[in-house]
C-alpha cells in the first residue's frame, strides 16, 4: 500500500460514502426483522481458491459502522487461499454485522480477485527483472483500494491520476504536433511550475523509440502493443538510459515472452479492469 495515495482519511470518506449509498435512510429489513439488541456470529467463508486479500479494509469498515464488533483474524492480507477457508469471525450486534456485511464483500471480493491475478502474473515472471504494474483503468472512486490489491498481490503502483506523472501518450503528441514538442513542452512545464515529477512518453514503434532517444529529457518510454522482436529491439537500443515499459495487449499467455525481453515493467490494465469477483460469502454461525 502508497501511503502517499491511500491514507486513513481517504480510507474513512471511502466507507463514509459507501455506506451512505448502501444504507441510506436505515437497513430496514434488519431493523424489522431483529431487535435492537440481539446479537451473534459471523464467519469469512471462503468458496474459491486464491489471495486473500481485504481483510485491513473490512476491519475499518466493522469498526465504521459498531465500534463494539469483535473481529478475530484468522488468515492475513496475501494469504494464498483455498475453498473452506475461514478467513475471519465477527461477533456482535446483528443488525450491525449485517449493515458492514454487503461493503466488506464487495471491497473483499474485488479486492481478493485484484490480487490473485496480480499474484499469478507476478509468479509468471519471476527469473526475469521486469515488474508487473497497474493502470489507471479502474473503478471510479475506488482506485486506491483497487491498487491497495495489486501491492498485496505483490505487483507495484503505476501512477495514481493525472496529477503525480506526465505520461505522454500518443493522443497528447498528436495533440502537440510531434515528439519532440511534446517533450520540450513536457520541461517547460515541469520548470516553470517547479513541479518534480517524473515524464514517460509512449512509443507506437521503433522509428519514434529512435526519435526520443535522440531528443532525450524523459525518464521512462512505454513501448506500447510492440511485437515480441521489436520490444527486444527497443530495449536493447535504450540500453539502460531509460526506465521501459511494455504495455498492451499482454496476456497471461505471454507474459513471460514480454518479460524475457529485459523490459522494466510490464503494465496490465486488465488486473484492475477485467477482472471476475473472488467468490466469498459472510455466514451466521
Amino acid at each position: 500500500m502508497n501511503k502517499n495515495h491511500i491514507s486513513p482519511e481517504l480510507i474513512k470518506t471511502f466507507i463514509k460514502n459507501a455506506l451512505a449509498e448502501d444504507v441510506g435512510d436505515g437497513d430496514h429489513t434488519s431493523l424489522a426483522c431483529i431487535t435492537p439488541t440481539a446479537t451473534g456470529k459471523a464467519q469469512l467463508l471462503v468458496k474459491e481458491n486464491g489471495v486473500l486479500a481485504g481483510i485491513e479494509l473490512a476491519k475499518e469498515i466493522f469498526n465504521t459502522v459498531d465500534k463494539t464488533l469483535q473481529i478475530k483474524i484468522l488468515l492475513n492480507d496475501g494469504a494464498i487461499i483455498k475453498k473452506g477457508d475461514i478467513a475471519f469471525i465477527v461477533e456482535g450486534n446483528a443488525r450491525a454485522i449485517l449493515k458492514a456485511e454487503r461493503l466488506v464483500l464487495n471491497c473483499m471480493q474485488r479486492m481478493g480477485a485484484i490480487a490473485s491475478l496480480t499474484t499469478k502474473l507476478v509468479n509468471l515472471c519471476k527469473g526475469t527483472k521486469a515488474q508487473v504494474i497497474d493502470t489507471r483503468k479502474t473503478t471510479p472512486g475506488f482506485r486506491a483500494i483497487e491498487k491497495w490489491a495489486v501491492k498485496i498481490g505483490g505487483g507495484n503502483n503505476h501512477r495514481f491520476g493525472l496529477y503525480d506523472m506526465l505520461l505522454i501518450k500518443d493522443n497528447h503528441i498528436d495533440y502537440a504536433k510531434g515528439i519532440s514538442n511534446a517533450i520540450t513542452m513536457a520541461n517547460n512545464y515541469l520548470q516553470s511550475t517547479k513541479k518534480l515529477l517524473k515524464i514517460e512518453i509512449e512509443a507506437r514503434n521503433l522509428t519514434e523509440v529512435n526519435e526520443i532517444l535522440n531528443i532525450g529529457n524523459i525518464d521512462r518510454i512505454m513501448l506500447d502493443n510492440f511485437s515480441f522482436n521489436d520490444l527486444k529491439t527497443a530495449v536493447a537500443l535504450i540500453d539502460g538510459k531509460y526506465e521501459t515499459e511494455a504495455s498492451g495487449g499482454i496476456t497471461e499467455e505471454n507474459i513471460f515472452n514480454y518479460a524475457q525481453s529485459g523490459v522494466d515493467y510490464i503494465s496490465v490494465g486488465a488486473l484492475t479492469h477485467s477482472i471476475k469477483s473472488l467468490d466469498l460469502s459472510l455466514k451466521a454461525i
